[in-house]
């Protein structure tokens, strides 16, 4: 009963020793300002451990982006993964109408994905993912809103494990967030302590 009250109250407090390692190096990592990061409930039935952030890139009032990062660990390892860790991602921004229209927009916004986690160095594997871009247009009582884009990253990769048997979760989180900021417009890296 105390360990589950224990991880009610800390989400990943429970756990093997590389997850729990894992879950501790994002808690201690230090962020972009522009970015809003907070521990956010993680699905249950994706792995046997989990852990999840929720971020928004903020300029003022303004949100740019947000998004969701979820650490999986399965310690008994996954076929699909070839690893006991897996990330999972979501990003979403609203989008310029001339940007929203290029045809290319897809294979860029992947490209920032990988590139993101290139530019660090980061060893990973098997990445997957989707990028969807989507149009809303108004009518009738709704008709003086401008047309709305908007464009939304689903990925996932198996972080490379390092000693231990402990990926580089906090390196991983950084690069996630040079993602989100490339995504909502914003491109200077500057650092700051998560929220929680």
């Amino acid at each position: 009963m105390k360990d589950t009250e224990e991880a009610d109250r800390h989400p990943g407090a429970a756990g093997p020793p590389a997850f729990r390692a894992a879950v501790e190096a994002l808690r201690g990592c230090r962020l972009r300002p522009q970015i809003e990061v907070e521990p956010t409930p993680a699905p249950q039935r994706l792995a046997p451990y989990a852990y999840a952030l929720e971020a928004v890139v903020v300029d003022g009032e303004q949100e740019l982006a947000d998004g969701r990062l979820v650490l999986l660990h399965d310690p008994a390892g996954h076929d699909a993964w070839r690893g006991t860790f897996r990330l999972v991602t979501l990003v979403r921004a609203e989008l310029e109408p001339e940007m929203a229209a290029d045809p290319l927009l897809p294979e860029v916004c992947w490209s920032w994905l990988t590139g993101a986690l290139g530019a660090r160095g980061l060893g990973y594997g098997e990445p997957s993912g989707t990028v969807t871009r989507a149009s809303s247009h108004y009518f009738g009582g709704l008709a003086d809103r401008p047309a709305a884009s908007q464009i939304e990253i689903r990925a996932s990769w198996t972080p490379r494990e390092g000693r231990g048997g402990v990926p580089d979760t906090a390196a991983h989180l950084i690069s996630w967030c040079d993602l989100l900021a490339q995504v909502g417009g914003c491109r200077r890296p500057v650092l700051v302590t998560p929220r929680w």
